[in-house]
């Protein structure tokens, strides 16, 4: 099925904004430079920046350019998010959950493991404009939501394998997979306009390292080591993403290669990529047998997120919610 997601990964996405693109740190000082205040607790102009930013850029990284009023519509959302984010932890103090210590030292180590390094975690930290300080907050946060919500509305929520027989029945569309496959890259960044010396110097390091992944060395230890890219720190992984996803010229090489083959040097907007495709998928539908389990959470999340909807549209009824985006 296309995207089915987890429990914690669907109020992530939804609500919470965790990991290092989080929607930022309060604290409990008030803040001068307010974006929202929520029953009179602030939202900071600065949280709400560096989110909008970091969404921003994750386009840029893909290949997509927003348009003034898309900028606008994603700014209104990052604000909603945020009060959101802030309402439903509220209601968790309210009903008296608390998040250790050692719960949130388990969770930096989780984040930490993404790393190949301290020095590339401090990098990714910087890059985001966060510290540890705001990711320990952001993630005391976002356990006690998860908490919250999980006794509130997931110990309630019931879906039986009759039920997503019939989903899976009346939405076929659903379950067809593309042909799709699995690539590894290397990049080595360097903008279209850079002048001839920088271009000359990013070849010549991207075919130095392509020798070295063509004579055999690991490919996913070279990319953790030399990789610009987001994906360095899971050894250029991608994943697995059908056609359409990608830049063109990166599509067309990753679609051409066989499994375990390693492309020629693509040039694309971001810079210069050495590409390995480490898996292919063909064309088909997948069995409900093979579906059926991710399938059921799947439903349990939907009905789970319309009940924690529904809530905070009675929350912000009954809150005192004050917004200060001004465009």
């Amino acid at each position: 099925m296309k995207q089915v997601k987890g429990l914690a990964i669907l109020l992530a996405m939804a609500f919470l904004g965790i990991w290092f693109h989080g929607v930022g740190y309060a604290g409990d000082k008030m803040l001068k430079d307010r974006i929202a205040t929520v029953n009179g607790k602030p939202i900071s102009r600065e949280e709400f920046n560096r989110e909008v930013e970091n969404i921003k850029m994750r386009f840029t990284q893909s290949g997509q350019a927003l348009n003034s009023a898309q900028i606008m519509a994603l700014r209104v959302r990052v604000l909603e998010n945020l009060i959101n984010r802030e309402l439903l932890y509220q209601e968790s103090r309210k009903k008296g959950i608390e998040v250790s210590k050692k719960e949130v030292e388990a969770k930096m180590e989780e984040v930490k493991k993404r790393f190949p390094s301290q020095e590339q975690y401090n990098s990714a930290l910087k890059r985001a404009g966060m510290t540890e300080e705001i990711v320990r907050y952001q993630l005391a946060m976002a356990l006690a939501i998860e908490k919250y919500v999980e006794q509130e509305f997931g110990k309630k929520a019931k879906v039986t394998e009759e039920d997503a027989r019939k989903f899976y029945d009346s939405h076929p569309d659903e379950f067809s997979q593309p042909e799709q496959v699995r690539a590894s890259h290397i990049l080595i960044k360097v903008a279209p306009d850079a002048d001839k010396v920088k271009k000359e110097k990013a070849l010549k390091k991207i075919k130095e390292v392509q020798q070295k992944a063509k004579k055999g060395e690991d490919f996913s230890e070279l990319a953790k080591k030399y990789s610009e890219g987001p994906s360095a720190a899971r050894g250029g992984d991608l994943g697995f993403f059908p056609r359409g996803k990608m830049v063109k010229a990166f599509e067309e090489a990753a679609f051409s290669l066989e499994k375990g083959e390693i492309s020629d040097i693509v040039e694309t907007p971001f810079g210069y990529h050495v590409i390995k495709v480490t898996d292919k998928k063909k064309q088909g539908k997948i069995s409900f047998e093979k579906i059926k389990d991710r399938l059921i959470e799947y439903l349990k999340d939907q009905k789970v997120r319309q009940e924690v909807v529904a809530h905070l549209t009675q929350l912000k009824k009954q809150a005192k919610i004050e917004r200060f985006l001004k465009e």
